[in-house]
This record gives structure tokens, C-alpha cells and sequence, in this order.
């Protein structure tokens, strides 16, 4: 039994031993993360550009969870330092001081406090380094601003990051953004292989925006001949990409403002040449109308606002009714009397315009009105 005894503790003592070195290594890197972290605090106390730069650097690469917060807190102007004492703070959102490095309140700053500054080239820096920390965000909006930013600013120890992040992707725009950004980290990169810049190329191409035009024209001379050869294809692809949607967009843009002007020159020729009026308060029932929006937009607000998003389906028949109420009163009580002299009638809606313009100034001030947009008419997609 002994024996069997003696077996039994030494497994037990080696548990323990294994057990205690794991322990001892999981505290020694945290301890070497944090040093990490602190250490690269003191680059915000210089006022030296380049050693802002180089401390989002290492902070980036310390992996410290204190990392997002410090860095979004820099993007915000919300990072102070002193050189004294070489103790970089963070302002909160009550303009409460926190250490950076310790997370307390600082009851009394120092005196020699000043704002961490930034140039174009650290916030572009920086912009790459908070693109790189939430490419493996939740919320997929995150993740898409996080793709968009490392594909400008080509970063590339975001590297690592994206590959992770390509992975585990479900969203397919996500996907897709986290790919590109990945083609122009190896496209800048000199230690990428012809195959890999051959396949960010094509990456490149098939984005097909100024963005990606800007990216191949940015390449250096000195790349081999297939890969020189599949950027001029491509940079000749992307022009003609943009030549036909430019051609669209421009003839887009011309039938919107000829529609515009179409229905204010009918108007002119109904009015004249049907009635034999020259009316110059046109203007000023449109007028009417985007201030019975305005009223509508504005009850709403303050009597219902979960109507909100119904506001314009409620406010365009009220802004008909409204200009057409004032149409017919200006027929029955000035025009009629009126028909087959132009002169007059110029004269006579020209008084009308600047009565009705007062008339809104009296009402409603003379400082601008706002009219939202509900949240189905907001934002942006991209076509082409």
C-alpha cells in the first residue's frame, strides 16, 4: 500500500506544481500587458507628435481592455496630461478627471495640465488603431465603420485582426468591406507575394469607386510585370466604371432640376396664358405649404411623437388644402377683378408676395424653421 501511497502524492504534488506555474504565468502577463499600457501612457506627456503616435502604437499592441475607452476618449479631445508628473487623465462626460492608468477620480489635477494634441496624420493613426480594436465588434454598423477605416488608412497590424474578423463574419456587406480592407493592407505591403497583390487587385477592381481608382494610382513603380500589368487593367476598368455611372448620375441631376423648372414654367403658362395673369407670389404659396409642414411636424412633436414618422403622409394633403384655401381666396378677392390687364395683376400679386411674407415673419419669426425627416426618408444607400 505504500508504494501505491507514495504514487498518489507524487501525482498530487505535480497537480499542485503545474497548477501554481500556470497561475504564475497568467499574472505575469497580465502584469506585462499593464506595464505595456502604463509604459505607453508616458508617449501622451511629451507634446511631441511623434510620440503620441508611437504610444497609440504600443497601446494598440497591448492588448489592455483600457485601450478602447483611452482611444476613443483621444478621438473626443477628451485626454489631458501633465509633464510634471508625467500622468496622462481622461475627461469624463461630467468633466470629472480620471487617471488613465488607475481608473480613479483625481480630486485635485495637477497645475500644469494641458490637452493631448493631435495633427492629421496621428488622427488618421488613430483612426486606424480604433478601426483595428472593434473589427470583431457586436453590432455590425461597428464592424462596417471598422472595415471602411483600416481601408483607408491601410494599417497594417490591423492585419492579424481582420483575418480573425473574416472568419467569424456573417453579415455579407460586412464581408465584403473586411475583404477589401484586407486587398489594400497587401497592396501596400513589400512583403506581400505576387499572387497575394494579384488577388487584392482583383479585390480592388471589382470595388470600382474613387476610393479603389485612388488606391491603384497609389501603388509604387517598382512592382513586378504582372502585377503592373493587372493595375493598368484594372485602373482602366475602374475609369471606365465611373465615366458611365458619372454620365448617369449627371443626366440624374438634370431631369431633377429640369423637373423643377418644368412645373414652375407650367404654372407660369397656365396662370398667363390661360387667365391672362402675371402672378409673383408663386413663390409664396410654396412658402405656405413648407410652413404647414412645419406646424404639422411641430404638433406632432408635442402632442404625439410617435407619429413622427407620419408626419410628411399627414402634412403634404394639409399643404395642398392650405396653398389651394389661399389661392381661391386671392381669385375671389383681388384677381377677378383683374383679368386681361398683365400689368395689374404683376403689380397687384407682387404687393400679395410681400404682404404674405410679412404675414409668416410676424407669425413665425424671421430665423429658420426646421422640417425633419422621418426615419424611412433618412440616410443614404449606394448605387453603383
Amino acid at each position: 500500500m505504500l508504494p501505491g501511497r507514495n504514487d498518489m502524492h507524487r501525482f498530487h504534488e505535480r497537480i499542485v506544481a503545474l497548477v501554481f506555474a500556470v497561475g504564475l504565468l497568467f499574472v505575469a502577463a497580465t502584469v506585462a500587458n499593464a506595464g505595456a499600457y502604463e509604459d505607453a501612457l508616458i508617449g501622451f506627456t511629451t507634446d511631441s507628435f511623434g510620440d503620441t503616435a508611437d504610444a497609440i502604437d504600443a497601446l494598440t499592441s497591448s492588448g489592455d481592455p483600457r485601450t478602447g475607452p483611452l482611444l476613443e476618449a483621444l478621438k473626443d479631445q477628451r485626454v489631458l496630461y501633465s509633464a510634471e508628473t508625467k500622468k496622462v487623465f481622461i475627461k469624463d462626460q461630467s468633466d470629472k478627471l480620471i487617471d488613465a492608468a488607475t481608473g480613479e477620480a483625481v480630486a485635485t489635477p495637477p497645475s500644469d495640465i494641458e490637452d493631448v494634441r493631435l495633427n492629421n496624420r496621428v488622427r488618421g493613426m488613430l483612426d486606424a488603431a480604433l478601426g483595428s480594436l472593434t473589427l470583431l465588434a457586436k453590432e455590425p454598423s461597428k464592424r462596417l465603420d471598422a472595415a471602411q477605416a483600416v481601408f483607408k488608412s491601410r494599417d497594417a497590424s490591423a492585419l492579424a485582426n481582420i483575418d480573425k474578423a473574416l472568419e467569424k463574419e456573417p453579415d455579407p456587406r460586412v464581408k465584403k468591406a473586411l475583404t477589401e480592407a484586407r486587398a489594400a493592407i497587401i497592396l501596400n505591403s513589400a512583403d506581400s507575394s505576387e499572387e497575394d497583390k494579384l488577388s487584392a487587385i482583383a479585390v480592388i477592381r471589382d470595388r470600382g469607386d474613387q476610393d479603389a481608382l485612388g488606391l491603384i494610382d497609389g501603388l509604387p513603380s517598382d512592382l513586378p510585370p504582372a502585377v503592373k500589368q493587372a493595375a493598368t487593367s484594372a485602373r482602366g476598368k475602374i475609369q471606365g466604371n465611373l465615366a458611365l455611372w458619372n454620365a448617369l448620375q449627371n443626366a440624374w441631376y438634370g431631369i431633377s432640376l429640369g423637373s423643377v423648372l418644368l412645373l414652375a414654367a407650367i404654372g407660369l403658362a397656365i396662370t398667363f396664358g390661360v387667365m391672362g395673369i402675371i402672378n409673383m407670389a408663386h413663390g409664396e404659396m410654396v412658402m405656405l405649404g413648407a410652413y404647414t409642414t412645419f406646424v404639422v411636424q411641430d404638433l406632432i412633436r408635442t402632442y404625439n411623437p410617435a407619429l413622427f414618422d407620419y408626419s410628411l403622409v399627414i402634412a403634404v394633403p394639409l399643404a395642398f388644402a392650405v396653398a389651394g384655401a389661399v389661392g381661391i381666396a386671392v381669385e375671389r378677392s383681388i384677381i377677378r377683378f383683374l383679368y386681361g390687364r398683365p400689368l395689374e395683376t404683376l403689380l397687384a400679386t407682387w404687393g400679395l408676395s410681400l404682404i404674405l411674407q410679412q404675414a409668416v415673419r410676424t407669425i413665425f419669426g424671421p430665423t429658420n424653421k426646421e422640417v425633419g425627416n422621418p426615419s424611412w426618408m433618412s440616410g443614404a444607400f449606394d448605387l453603383g
